[in-house]
């Protein structure tokens, strides 16, 4: 070994002494820093006494230790974390429920290993480790409703439109596990609500369990707004194996013009004359010439007093001036048109370097130069934007997104009827962008009403039929005392309310948000993961779900897990791999919402396994050594070298 390289080492021995050594005078140091960091807390306490002094008197204690958590959490405490480990105490990492009355743990130990008096803090103490955990629990019952029996979270629901008029649907959703039903206002109507949530509580009564009611306030929603509707064709489209053999010819049910009952067996529909369809006859031979010229024919499989199902063997495009041709002998006519073909989305299709101009409601496209290919004049993409009173608030060279982030582009003109946007963000194929999909604009200081008229409206509803409510995009604590306002009018001051963090400024403005919410007996907030990727960006969503979970729990207030969990199992009765995890981290959470699918009822017993399992292993951050059977050496053979 050489010289230098012993002497770096002997060096690196005198700076990490061995791992059993004790430094008295060490240990004093840290216990300062410790009197330090709990006079900061106190200080912060002090200093925000307006905000806890709203709380109401179930959430006192709550307020009381949020305070005291901001200013743990003020500075980098991870050197210190480091030696409190190495001295085997507490390192103050799960103190989220309890920060005063850990540290004045710690401390009291550190005093006795010092030789030092320690006296109880009690009196400074808003609460401790179990009763901080029995708060959660009352809080949590407040708004959410008592526990299931084999598990701890709840399951949410989103209710279909199929739920206002299927009470066989909605039993299903109880009897499967369903505990709390949402209704989301920016679909359906007050009557289809109060249709929902009157079979819920007919349903909850026949199963015998309790479920409660959210209904979801669209609120100041950014969408882009409606587009012309494609071109009505209908495109028939046999299936061929692999040699291109026919399989299934593709089948169309032909009624008359303006009917709507469905010819049995047909998936699709076209209006025909109704006295050229009485002609009809099962293995009649209609012929055309599709939308391209091709000539095609379809026969006659079926016919009934709604109609005729006929098939067709080539794939064929139909259109209104399609003409269908059928060969007999009489007067009634030979020939027919076609009506009621179905019309595509409204689609605008963008690519990276596409302008898209977002406009007032009912503004017309307008002919500028087109930056992207020349100088000649075209007319760029234009869509409507349903609050159009952004357009004062944005700037030059911010950024914007449309459907969920899929598509990106950055603000490059500012006028007062409309913004022109750059697309910078897009697969190489391009995108297609239709109506009513979300816009985020995660750079602007935007300033929206907390309550829409439409929410104003429908808050009268919730008050009547709902046990909680949910505030849309709340951003500030003034948007929180709006709502609450609102409801001391409609008589129910003390009504659930859960604030739906998806935007970044109310990430920013989480802590005044929760002293927000304290100020009623009954508050919880949802993490609505999707706007908030977009607005905060999808490689720091992990950590800001995080830090939205350690906040509420120094302020003991239910979360609500939300946005795609098991979405694809739901959708398509197959989970992906990386959604049962996802799924597990619910664990975390009061609660876990699922959205509406085909496989709902599936979906819903996947995740009543993984909550039910997992609660044996985690509660919050803490993770629980339950018996790992599946590695004990004594339930089997023992090991051999081999």
């Amino acid at each position: 070994m050489s010289k230098a390289s012993h002497k770096h080492r002997n060096k690196h021995q005198q700076e990490r002494p061995p791992s059993d050594a004790w430094d008295e005078d060490e240990c004093k140091g840290v216990i300062e820093k410790l009197w330090a960091l709990r006079a900061a807390m106190q200080a912060s306490e002090k200093r925000l006494a307006p905000l806890l002094g709203g709380a109401d008197a179930t959430y006192q204690a709550s307020a009381r230790n949020l305070a005291h958590y901001l200013a743990l959490r003020h500075d980098d405490q991870r050197t210190l974390q480091e030696w409190l480990t190495h001295a085997g105490v507490s390192s103050l990492g799960r103190s989220e429920s309890h920060a005063m009355a850990n540290l004045d743990k710690v401390l009291g130990i550190l005093h006795r290993l010092t030789g030092q008096a320690w006296a109880t803090h009690g009196g400074d103490e808003p609460i401790g480790t179990r009763s901080s955990r029995k708060l959660l629990e009352r809080h949590t019952a407040d708004l959410l409703g008592p526990s299931p029996a084999e598990r701890s979270v709840r399951i949410m629901v989103t209710l279909p439109s199929e739920a206002a008029s299927d009470f066989g649907l909605v039993r299903q959703l109880v009897a499967s596990g369903m505990d709390i039903a949402r209704i989301n206002c920016a679909h359906d109507g007050p009557d289809e609500w109060k249709a929902m949530a009157s079979r819920v509580r007919r349903a909850a009564r026949a199963v015998g369990r309790p479920v409660r009611i959210l209904m979801d306030l669209g609120g100041p929603k950014l969408r882009t707004g409606g587009l012309a509707q494609g071109a009505a064709v209908l495109k028939l489209r046999p299936q061929r194996d692999d040699f291109g053999r026919l399989v299934t010819a593709a089948h169309v049910g032909l009624r008359p013009a303006g009917a709507t009952m469905p010819v049995a067996g047909a998936s699709v529909h076209a209006g025909v004359d109704a006295d050229w369809l009485a002609q009809l006859e099962v293995g009649d031979r209609i012929d055309f010439k599709d939308a391209r010229g091709a000539r095609r024919c379809l026969k006659v499989l079926h016919t009934d007093e709604i109609g005729a199902l006929a098939a067709c063997e080539q794939t064929a495009y139909l259109v209104p001036d399609t003409t269908l041709k059928h060969d007999h002998k009489g007067k009634k006519p030979r020939r027919t048109t076609l009506t009621e073909l179905p019309r595509g989305e409204g689609l605008l299709h963008l690519q990276r370097g596409s302008v898209l101009r977002l406009t007032r409601a009912g503004a017309e496209p307008a002919a500028v130069p087109d930056r992207v290919r020349g100088s000649n004049l075209t007319t760029i993409a234009s869509v409507a934007c349903t609050l159009p009173e952004v357009f004062a608030q944005v700037c030059v060279g911010e950024r914007i997104w449309f459907d969920d982030g899929r598509i990106g582009g950055v603000i490059r003109r500012v006028e007062p009827d409309g913004v022109e946007v750059e697309i910078t963000h897009a697969r190489d194929s391009g995108e297609k962008l239709a109506g009513d999909k979300g816009i985020n604009l995660p750079d602007s200081q935007l300033s929206l009403p907390a309550l829409t008229d439409k929410d104003i409206a429908d808050l009268a509803v919730a008050t009547k039929v709902a046990d909680m409510v949910g505030l849309s995009f709340v951003q500030q604590a003034d948007d929180v005392e709006a709502l609450r306002s609102r409801l001391r009018e409609l008589g129910k001051p003390n009504l659930g309310i859960v604030l739906k963090i998806e935007t970044r400024r109310a990430f920013e403005n989480l802590p005044e948000l929760l002293f927000a919410a304290m100020a009623g007996p009954a508050a919880g907030i949802m993490i609505a993961r999707g706007d908030l990727a977009v607005e905060c960006g999808y490689e720091r969503l992990a950590e800001v779900q995080e830090e939205i979970l350690w906040a509420a729990e120094a302020a003991h207030m239910p979360v609500i897990w939300a946005t795609q969990v098991l979405e694809t199992l739901a959708k398509t009765g197959l989970p992906s791999r990386a959604e049962i995890t996802d799924a597990a981290m619910g664990e975390r959470a009061e609660c876990v919402m699922l959205n509406k699918g085909p496989h709902i009822t599936e979906a819903m017993r996947t995740l009543h396994d993984i909550l039910r399992r997992m609660q044996a292993h985690q509660s919050k951050k803490r993770p629980l050594l339950r018996a790992l059977r599946a590695w004990d050496p004594s339930e089997g053979e023992p090991p051999t070298a081999g």
